[in-house]
């Protein structure tokens, strides 16, 4: 039997004090406690699907082993937000037809609310990058970097239109609009 540690964090403000051996991810880990919002898409750091927040920070579970987990403040996607009152990221997302499939959905709210917290209000760009480590493939990411930025205002307080780069970033090419084309 491998040698086991014990570890003690805060799990969506919950204390959690548990025995794990030191090489467990902490994907695994969290999905064992019950954290099944915390999803495994690739298992080598490339798709978001598990990100979490750690102590503020965005990082990816599957990258990390479970034992960097103590000491921590971990919150998952079920910890932004309730049901009831969901965070502004997650209820935005949902809002503006950016959740499709699901699939990348808690990862691109990890993210995006980490980014948020950081910079209140982000460019296009900025967006962009924050949620750069993220796959999607149904959204084409325009609904969800229009949905961040919706969150942003929220969050804000600022009831205002969005800006103008978002009301553009649908429209048609000039050339498709001229062809009659779906640019």
């Amino acid at each position: 039997m491998s040698p086991r540690t014990t570890i003690s964090f805060r799990l969506n403000g919950r204390d959690i004090s548990v025995e794990t051996a030191p090489d467990a991810r902490a994907v695994d880990l969290l999905r064992d406690l019950g954290a099944l919002d915390v999803k495994e898409g690739c298992g080598t750091g490339e798709c978001g699907a598990c990100s979490i927040l750690a102590g503020g920070a965005h990082v990816l579970s599957c990258l990390m082993l479970a034992a960097q987990l103590d000491g921590r403040e971990i919150t998952t996607p079920s910890g932004l937000g309730t049901p009831g009152e969901p965070h502004p990221v997650q209820q935005a997302l949902a809002e503006g037809g950016a959740v499709q499939c699901g699939f990348c959905t808690p990862g691109m709210s990890m993210a995006a609310a980490a980014l948020l917290a950081q910079n209140p209000a982000p460019t296009r760009e900025e967006i962009r990058t924050a949620i750069s480590g993220n796959l999607c493939r149904c959204t084409g990411y325009v609904m969800i970097v229009d949905a961040v930025q919706a969150a942003a205002r929220k969050m804000r307080g600022d009831s205002g239109p969005p800006q103008a780069a978002a009301q553009t970033s649908r429209k048609k090419p000039a050339a498709a609009r001229k062809k009659g084309g779906k640019g």
